[in-house]
Parts: C-alpha cells; sequence; structure tokens
C-alpha cells in the first residue's frame, strides 16, 4: 500500500438502507439461502466425486463451477450478512481490497469455465466419434487451470491500479461489499486507466466467450436437429438448456453490471443485481443442473439407496 492513501484504514458500507425490522427479515432470509447454497453445492461436489458414472468431462467443469459459486458466495454473503445485523458497517481497506479482487477473480473464472463448458457440449454433440479424444483429462484439465489462472491474473491487475490510487475521503462504499465500480468512485486521482482495464477485461472474460458460446450452440442446434431419435434430441436439449440458463443468468447480470455506462440512477439497480450474483446464483445454478439433468437426479437417488 502506497504513501498516498496509507491514512485510508477503514470504509463504510452503506448497504441497502432499510428499517430494523426489514433488515432483520432479510437477514435470515439471506441466511437461508446461503446455507442452502452451500448445501446444494456441497451435494453436487459429492456426488460428482462419488459417482462413477459423473466422472465425465461435463461434470468435471461442473464440480468447478460448484465450488466456484460456493467461493464466490462465500466471499461477499457472511460480510453482508453481519453488516443487515450490525450499526457497526466497517470494513479495514485491507479486507477490502482483499474482497474486491476475489470478487473479480471468481467472476472471471466463471465466465472462462462456463465458456470451457460449452466447448465440451459442443465436441459431445457435434463430434461425437472423437469426444473421448479431444475432450481428454489432459485437455480438461488445461482448461480449467488455464480458466483459474486467467481469472485470478486479471484480478491482480485491478488491485494492483486499485492499490495505487489515493483516497481522500468520504469513506463511504454506497454498495452491499466492497465492490470494485463502487470503491473506484471513493478516489480523489483519476481513474480512467482503471476504468479503461476494466472495460477491456469485461470484453475479454465476457463479449469473447459468449461470442464463442453464440457460435458454439448455433452449430449444437443445427446439430440436434439432424438428430433422428427423439430421445437423442430430448437429452442433448435437456443438457444444453441447463447451460444456457446458468449463461444467460451470470453474463446478462455481469455486461449490464460492467459493460453498460453509468449512471447516478444505477447505484441502487447495481446493488440488486449484485446481491443476485452473489447469493441467488449460486442456490439457482445447483437446482438448475439438478432439476434439468436427468443424471444427477439419477446418481442422488442412487446416493439416497
Amino acid at each position: 500500500m502506497g504513501s498516498n492513501h496509507s491514512w485510508v484504514t477503514e470504509f463504510l458500507l452503506v448497504g441497502l438502507q432499510l428499517s430494523a425490522e426489514m433488515e432483520v427479515f432479510l437477514f435470515w432470509i439471506f441466511s437461508l439461502l446461503y446455507i442452502f447454497s452451500l448445501l446444494a453445492n456441497g451435494v453436487i461436489l459429492g456426488l460428482i466425486g462419488l459417482d462413477p458414472r459423473l466422472h465425465t468431462p461435463m461434470y468435471f467443469f461442473l464440480s468447478h463451477l460448484a465450488i466456484l459459486d460456493v467461493s464466490y458466495a462465500s466471499n461477499n454473503v457472511p460480510k453482508m450478512l453481519g453488516n443487515l445485523i450490525s450499526h457497526q458497517r466497517t470494513i479495514s481497506f485491507i479486507p477490502c481490497a482483499v474482497q474486491a479482487y476475489l470478487y473479480l477473480a471468481f467472476a472471471a473464472t466463471e465466465c472462462l469455465i462456463l465458456a470451457a463448458m460449452s466447448y465440451d457440449r459442443f465436441v459431445a454433440i457435434c463430434h461425437p466419434l472423437h469426444y473421448t479424444v479431444i475432450m481428454s483429462w489432459r485437455v480438461c484439465a488445461a482448461l480449467a487451470v488455464t480458466s483459474w489462472a486467467c481469472g485470478f491474473l486479471l484480478s491482480v491487475a485491478h488491485s494492483f491500479l486499485l492499490l495505487r490510487l489515493p483516497f481522500c475521503g468520504p469513506y463511504k462504499v454506497n454498495h452491499l461489499f466492497c465492490e470494485i465500480l463502487a470503491v473506484l468512485k471513493l478516489a480523489c486521482a483519476d481513474t480512467q486507466i482503471n476504468q479503461t482495464v476494466l472495460l477491456a477485461a469485461s470484453v475479454f472474460v465476457l463479449v469473447g466467450p459468449l461470442c464463442l458460446m453464440l457460435v458454439s450452440y448455433t452449430r449444437i442446434l443445427w446439430a440436434i436437429l439432424k438428430i433422428q431419435s427423439k430421445e437423442g434430441r430430448s437429452k442433448a436439449f435437456s443438457t444444453c438448456s441447463s447451460h444456457l440458463c446458468v449463461v444467460g443468468l451470470f453474463f446478462g447480470i455481469a455486461m449490464l453490471v460492467y459493460m453498460v455506462p453509468e449512471s447516478s440512477q444505477r447505484e441502487e439497480q447495481e446493488k440488486m443485481l449484485s446481491l443476485f450474483h452473489s447469493l441467488f446464483n449460486p442456490v439457482l445454478n445447483p437446482l438448475i443442473y439438478s432439476l434439468r439433468n436427468v443424471q444427477v437426479k439419477e446418481a442422488f437417488h442412487r446416493a439416497l439407496r
């Protein structure tokens, strides 16, 4: 931490600014959702680890998605829950910087893991005879490691640029947690470089993968329509629709937050979108994959026997 902002010791998280009764009510609702997300993603991880029939590239990437969802929620939600029932809504500078770093790292990694999952589905449906050769365990491991490495390295760049900024008050972060855009607004120096790097990273981890996924799913849809068997078409649509639901939710919200121009009216909307990302997305993902995926449901039934 440089001398320019060595006097910054803590920030105040503004939060939702609701009545005390509503905040207590939301505390219990959000706590239940958070616990459910941990349990649901834990069940997904357990099923994939214990059931040999799920030891395939598709579920390998799904296990990484479950780990990311748990990490994503655990980075933001506990502090947010504490703030709902506490009048002391401060966070020290270093924990705030770490929270912002991990938030971006997990988000970028999840974007790339979702892109890897779409590539896996593309190969499985469009090149089924070469699937085991193309999607070998070495390739899967390389895609996963690359996704995690890129996500965390990109976040290092954002954090380095953030730590160079001077903060001279007021130290009120108008957000539920230390989200980088909200923290940048408190800097008393030009943040143009930060904004440019953030936009470039958003193009790399959002627009790039999304374009590749659109191309992949266009070809997948064309291949599915050529499948003669009704059962085969149904199975292909089932696995792909689950992934498309998750992609639509995650990428849609992320692009609204990081690629739509800023305005004063959007601050409260961004809080809600970030809340959805941090709390509801980790709950919905395992539900989507369990309710719409026959193999996961069958693995769950076998585990209960």
